[in-house]
């Protein structure tokens, strides 16, 4: 009788440990690096890259071509700079923390094709101010 018992705990450790291997849940972003960004960039067209800072953080310098949505913007309401649920978007923040929240709001908003791939501290290519 005593091995059921001893199974007992081993069971539910591996149910919780399952529940916990994705990425905040429901979120279907996908989570990149800087470095396939890049490639995705060279190779992907109709893309948009998001920066997620705050605007002060923007105009210190932010990725070419990016638009600013702060991640604090992003609620419940529809995204005027994002009209295209379907297109790829590449969000970024200063060091991965807020683009993985952003990210996972805008797969809650109905966005389909979100990539998240960090921070700027991360990047190595140009920035513009």
């Amino acid at each position: 009788m005593r091995k059921p018992k001893r199974l007992l705990p081993f069971i539910l450790s591996l149910l919780l440990l399952s529940s916990c291997g994705t990425s905040g849940g429901s979120s279907e972003y996908k989570q990149i690096t800087t470095s396939e960004a890049v490639k995705m960039m060279e190779s992907e067209k109709n893309y948009i890259i998001l920066d997620v800072r705050r605007a002060d953080e923007f105009a210190e310098g932010h990725i070419p071509g990016a638009i600013n949505v702060a991640n604090e913007e992003i609620g419940t309401e529809e995204i005027p700079e994002l009209p295209d649920k379907s297109q790829l978007i590449l969000v970024y923040c200063r060091s991965g923390r807020r683009s993985k929240e952003a990210s996972e709001k805008l797969v809650k908003l109905g966005y389909t094709n979100i990539v998240e791939f960090g921070g700027i501290l991360d990047w190595t290519g140009e920035i513009e101010k």
